[in-house]
């Protein structure tokens, strides 16, 4: 009997430091593009199952920045941001990660109930490879080196977080 594949692969290698999600999506590398880059589309998947987006704002070039307001079923508003590294349109986008305030200053992760260990600011790369009328979105996260930092991320709920966000994405994408 063959193995039932889940949504995503997730690949946590302890070798290279990296957090790796991996998702395929039933939808051109063009529109699965678009919905990550246009802040409106990205209002409509950002963040896990019963978060909303009400401010998204993207300025999509390296040295441009990102920021994002994930807000709460309970109504608490989460900021995050950062800066474009590489932009390779349709292919490839390199960026760093930090929670902020409403005004894109970087903030402790601690202010939104994480551990004191976790990393204040990473960068995240983001492919898109297109699989015949598909696309394979690949999400890479830097795990550090410090045992503490490490499983401040790997129990952060990070994993199930980009996971929900994806399942949001991929019902955007219909």
């Amino acid at each position: 009997m063959a193995k039932k594949k889940s949504r995503s692969d997730v690949t946590k290698n302890t070798e290279e430091q990296e957090l790796v999600i991996t998702r395929i999506f039933d939808a051109p590398r063009e529109l699965v593009w678009k919905a990550w880059t246009d802040p409106e589309r990205v209002k409509r998947w950002w963040g896990p199952k019963g978060f909303t987006a009400p401010e998204i704002r993207i300025d999509l070039r390296p040295g441009g920045t990102y920021q994002y307001c994930m807000r709460s079923p309970e109504g608490q508003d989460m900021w995050s941001g950062g800066i474009f590294q590489e932009v390779v349109l349709q292919e490839r986008i390199v960026a760093t990660d930090y929670f902020s305030d409403k005004d894109g200053n970087k903030i402790s992760p601690a202010q939104f109930g994480l551990s004191a260990d976790f990393p204040a600011e990473s960068t995240v790369t983001i492919t898109f490879t297109e699989e015949g009328d598909k696309t394979k979105l690949t999400l890479t996260y830097p795990i550090p080196e410090s045992a503490a930092a490490r499983d401040a991320i790997l129990k952060s709920g990070m994993e199930q977080g980009w996971n929900e966000s994806f399942d949001k994405l991929a019902e955007s994408l219909k």
